[in-house]
């Protein structure tokens, strides 16, 4: 028992941070037909915010996550402006925009380089402390990244479901064409659900980085495993990544308590391979977005 505890708390704890990272990349990719390859950049960006807030502007921990958090929101606005919006009408919209968002990816992780250095920096925006739940110790910070992504995702999910914002945004998803013929004014819905995966993004930088560390190039890592839940849960699905997410979470919890961390990527990625093999389309999958 105290095993599958300490499983279950390791693995809502990566599921969370997955979720945050993963669902904000499905979202884009379900509205738009858009794999932003920057997604990485935009949890860095998050993480370094708050590192920024909390240490040169000697903000408050809530203040210094809302910082991080707007700033990985207002990084996914200006990519749009300055890049996306000038490509939309493109027939070649998918290929052309991973190269664009690459290519932003690439700028924005030198000027980091630039900015902060080379040396990983410890992330303050985090709690101390732990307590004993069933002969297993239970930090305060993976309570807290439980809370902070249920609740994003909790509140992300009613604007979709409950408001015409959302309503506006599953509109554009469904059909662009006849999304406009309804009124619906589809550029500034994209440059919404850039901001939506943005905020997401840097959420998710802020919570891994309180893990690990600070580095310009610690979206990697999550960006490849962001991809690997969409892919499983079905390109555009929203809610499947969210679900896959928690489950992948909790797979790759198991393997590292039982046969070492080591082996939880690797195994992942053959997870993947099968899902390709018997279920193209994803666990939750749905057809291909059609822009035009």
């Amino acid at each position: 028992m105290d095993a599958i505890f300490q499983i279950l708390v390791t693995g809502l704890t990566l599921g969370s941070m997955y979720a945050l990272a993963s669902v904000g990349l499905a979202l884009t990719y379900g509205t738009m037909g858009m794999f932003n390859m920057a997604h990485g950049l935009f949890m860095t960006i998050g993480a370094y915010g708050a590192y920024s807030a909390a240490t040169l502007w000697g903000l408050s921990l809530p203040l210094a996550l809302l910082a991080g958090v707007f700033a990985g929101g207002a990084v996914g606005a200006i990519m749009h402006v300055l890049v996306v919006r000038f490509m939309l009408q493109r027939e070649d919209f998918q290929t052309t925009i991973m190269v664009a968002t690459a290519g932003v990816a690439i700028l924005l992780q030198d000027l980091i380089l630039k900015q902060y250095g080379a040396y990983p920096f410890k992330q303050p925006v985090q709690i101390e402390g732990s307590f004993k739940f069933a002969n297993t110790a239970v930090t305060y910070q993976s309570i807290a990244i439980l809370v902070i992504a249920a609740a994003m995702i909790g509140i992300m999910a009613w604007l979709l479901k409950r408001t015409r914002f959302g309503m506006a945004i599953r509109a554009t998803a469904m059909n662009q064409d006849a999304a406009k013929l309804m009124g619906v004014k589809t550029e500034h819905v994209y440059l919404q659900v850039i901001i939506i995966a943005g905020v997401l993004a840097g959420a998710a930088g802020i919570l891994i980085s309180s893990l690990a560390s600070l580095s310009p190039d610690m979206g990697s890592n999550p960006l490849i495993r962001a991809f690997i839940i969409c892919v499983v849960a079905g390109l555009g699905s929203v809610t499947g990544a969210g679900f896959a997410a928690i489950s992948l979470g909790l797979f790759e919890a198991a393997i590292g308590y039982y046969f070492g961390v080591r082996y939880g990527f690797p195994v992942m990625l053959g997870l993947v391979i099968c899902v390709l093999i018997f279920k193209p389309t994803g666990l939750f999958g749905k057809h291909e977005v059609v822009r035009s």
